[in-house]
């Protein structure tokens, strides 16, 4: 299956089935789960980089556990809309994820995301070694509801 665009992603589903967001970063995956409904993003946890064979080896397993039908990747776009090695590597991450299960996947516009978690945390007073612990699976909450709300107002289109 190809990497989709946002608007095909809801149709590819089966019905029911929970999203998961991922904010690839270089040491860290943070991941983001929704409801059944796909109206609401939870974090969910953190996976510690190592190699993709491991890393998508946990992936794959925490989608199996917890009844994952698709995914949504954040997509490190640069400021002024252009796509460096870092959208590279991410597109280059699902393009290796769909040789290992062919499962719907999306990505998104991920600017400021972990820029805006962070400065909620700080808001809240988070320590520093809290915000190190909870930012990447945050900023993976935030890339899915982003994406869970850009597709209700697909299903909302006339």
């Amino acid at each position: 299956m190809p990497i989709l665009a946002l608007a095909d992603l809801p149709p590819s589903l089966p019905r029911h089935a929970r999203l998961m967001g991922l904010d690839l970063g270089t040491k860290t995956i943070g991941l983001a789960l929704s409801d059944v409904l796909r109206t609401i993003a939870t974090p969910y946890d953190t996976i510690r980089r190592a190699k993709f064979t491991a890393d998508a080896t946990q992936l794959l397993a925490i989608l199996d556990k917890e009844g994952v039908g698709g995914l949504v990747l954040g997509l490190p776009v640069e400021m002024d809309g252009a796509e460096g090695p870092r959208c590279q590597s991410t597109r280059a991450f699902a393009a290796n994820l769909l040789k290992l299960r062919d499962l719907p996947v999306a990505l998104w516009d991920e600017r400021l995301s972990t820029a805006a978690v962070t400065r909620t945390l700080l808001e809240a007073d988070a320590s520093r070694r809290r915000r190190a612990e909870v930012v990447d699976k945050m900023a993976a909450a935030y890339i899915l509801q982003g994406a869970l709300d850009a597709m209700a107002r697909f299903d909302a289109r006339p």
